[in-house]
């Protein structure tokens, strides 16, 4: 079992000569490295308050650590600031380099360091999603790896291919397409079994041993070995003819067909049917993009990149961290992964990644050859996406600056916040709050709001409660409600008065820039200024605040339409005999709508758990007597 150990300083040790970066830290500090043991493990330094730093491991940690203080044993940007933000480091010894690499990604993602590479969960990727633990597997659609032991095939650059490659698959594989509550509620084949996509094993009998060999074919399709597919498909097609079953054998002939086709559309990067991972890394300061490129049965399936911005460390150890972090949040483990740079745990890595995959995997620096020109490539394709990211910045930046040039505002709109009040006829009345940040809707500062104070149908009151639930958690000093650049509310004059209103009751009349923004014609109303400006047609700067007013009426839409339907099922069976809580929900979660359970008839009603046959003839006649209310 790893070992922590912390040596605290000798109070009397006697002064020692010191000289570099060693003399900017404190005795404490000096007779820390020191005593730092010469054994492989983890080392964590921490600043002055206590938060990490960077974490990083070693299989020597006494060279590693004192490394970074030598005068010519480290030229990173980083290294000189150590002797002002260093306030402690901790080591812990392992018993292997394998041992350290696990710990080192378990304290990563635990502690976040300011150093460190963070591969952030990105969910603007998908990926596709069989869960086998499931009698009957579906293909789904999904944002994240998980290790739930389901299999994961991606993740696509774009949703447009990930989900022509689901329809492929649902058009040619025989698999459900259906949700696992419409699987368990269905009595009757659905339309997919009558058009031949879907042998229906919700309600009629299937065999499971076919079943799963239709699974087993997507996940050869979708983990590139689509030779291999094709040969299995041609042994079916000609047993099936020479059985004299036509109708299959033309089925299996439709599907071999497609398939081929959807491989002349790829691109054969080797020649051997091989599955890697080409990584390409390319750094401007302390920005660093990676590229990697998916190689399936020897085709290039697509590439995905990701940023990292205030990368002080060098090449080799954020390469090292980036493949650690990759592959330990469940994403497919190839057969070799190739590094554009030598690292010095690579050994250690393939062993890592060996035990993950249950079979020999490879890591490694090709200097010649194809798989030299693949990493070659994903480093261009690394440097592509910096200089587009660049681009982009510099175009949001510039529609930001009309922005902040047309409304005469304070600052530059970097955060724009937009509020919204949304109700039917003064029922169920909610307020919704959206984020742009830099442009871009930012789900994180997403929040809505169920009214308490107001009356119905007053929606100047609605919007005044709103604002200022919003601004006494920033009077609080709450980091995450922090104040906007420029806040923006749906409406006109009397709704951009509420909101001045609400800043200054709340004790902070210098807060952000306000406006508020109305339809039919686009125009924006200002603090004082007495005529709106109207906005051009296509402008960006009604681009940029038409997007936060349309994204705060959706979210507020949204929430309402959740709210009312809630509303509408408790009143439908609020009153009901002998329906109390428990069965409520067991209704609500079985058919899921009001308009589902009316449907229902006294059979379906008695089979949902906990009701019986006469509290559903109960249940089914005040549900008719509803729908003639209302």
């Amino acid at each position: 079992m790893p070992s922590r150990r912390s040596q605290p300083a000798s109070a009397g040790a006697a002064p020692v000569k010191v000289a570099g970066r060693l003399a900017e830290l404190s005795p404490e500090l000096r007779d820390r490295l020191e005593r730092l043991p010469r054994e492989p493990g983890v080392y964590l330094l921490r600043d002055k308050k206590g938060k990490p730093l960077y974490v990083g491991k070693a299989r020597d940690l006494f060279v590693r650590v004192r490394s970074y203080f030598s005068r010519a044993g480290d030229t990173r940007a980083f290294v000189p600031l150590l002797g002002r933000l260093l306030g402690d480091i901790e080591t812990v010894v392992t018993r292997s380099d394998k041992e350290a690499l696990l710990l080192e990604n378990s304290l990563i993602k635990l502690h976040r360091p300011r150093f460190n590479v963070m591969l952030r969960d990105d969910k603007s990727f998908l990926v596709l999603r069989i869960d086998r633990a499931h009698p009957w597997p579906r293909l789904d659609v999904v944002r994240r790896f998980q290790s739930d032991g389901a299999r994961y095939f991606g993740p696509y650059d774009s949703a447009t291919s990930c989900r022509q490659t689901l329809r492929f698959v649902n058009r040619h594989f025989h698999l459900r397409t259906c949700t696992d509550r419409d699987f368990a509620s269905r009595t009757r084949p659905c339309l997919q079994y009558h058009i031949q996509r879907c042998p229906a094993p919700c309600v009629l009998p299937t065999s499971a041993g076919d079943y799963r060999a239709e699974v087993e074919a997507v996940e050869l399709f979708l983990s590139g070995r689509r030779e291999q597919l094709l040969e299995d498909l041609r042994a079916k097609m000609r047993v099936a003819s020479e059985a004299l079953e036509y109708e299959q054998a033309a089925g299996l002939r439709d599907r071999l067909g497609a398939i081929e086709r959807a491989l002349l559309a790829q691109r054969v990067v080797l020649h051997d049917p091989v599955d890697l991972d080409a990584l390409g890394l390319f750094r401007e300061g302390t920005s660093v993009d990676i590229a990697v490129l998916h190689v399936r049965g020897g085709k290039l399936l697509g590439q995905r990149a990701h940023h990292f911005s205030r990368q002080e460390f060098p090449d080799e150890e954020i390469l090292a961290s980036f493949v650690g972090q990759l592959y330990d949040r469940g994403e497919t483990v190839p057969d070799e992964v190739l590094l554009p740079i030598e690292i010095d745990d690579a050994e250690t890595r393939a062993a890592w990644l060996s035990d993950k995959a249950g079979r020999r995997v490879l890591v490694s620096c090709p200097v010649r050859g194809v798989r030299r020109e693949l990493c070659d490539i994903a480093a261009r394709n690394a440097e592509a996406a910096c200089r587009a990211r660049g681009e982009e910045q510099q175009e949001v930046r510039s529609s930001l600056l009309r922005v902040q040039e047309r409304l005469r505002l304070k600052r530059l709109p970097r955060r724009i916040e937009c509020y919204d009040i949304s109700h039917l006829q003064g029922e169920c009345t909610v307020g919704s709050l959206v984020t742009l940040q830099d442009g871009q809707p930012d789900k994180s500062g997403y929040r809505r709001f169920r009214l308490r104070w107001v009356a119905d149908r007053d929606d100047f009151a609605a919007l005044y409660e709103v604002l200022s639930r919003r601004l006494r958690r920033a009077r609080e000093k709450d980091a995450r409600w922090a104040l906007p650049d420029l806040l923006v509310v749906d409406g006109g004059k009397g709704q951009l008065q509420v909101a001045r209103t609400a800043l200054r009751d709340a004790g902070l009349p210098k807060g952000p820039d306000l406006a508020s923004i109305a339809k039919d014609p686009d125009r924006v109303f200002l603090v004082g200024a007495k005529d709106p400006e109207l906005l051009r047609p296509n402008s960006t700067e009604l681009y940029v605040l038409a997007q936060a007013r349309d994204e705060a009426h959706r979210f507020a839409i949204r929430y309402h339409r959740k709210l009312r339907g809630k509303a509408a099922l408790s009143s439908a069976l609020d009153d009901v005999p002998g329906v109390g809580p428990a069965r409520r929900r067991a209704l609500l979660r079985h058919f899921g709508s009001v308009r589902r359970l009316r449907l229902a008839g006294v059979d379906e009603l008695s089979q949902v758990p906990g009701m019986t046959r006469a509290a559903a003839n109960v249940v089914a006649r005040a549900l008719a007597i509803s729908a003639k209310r209302t």
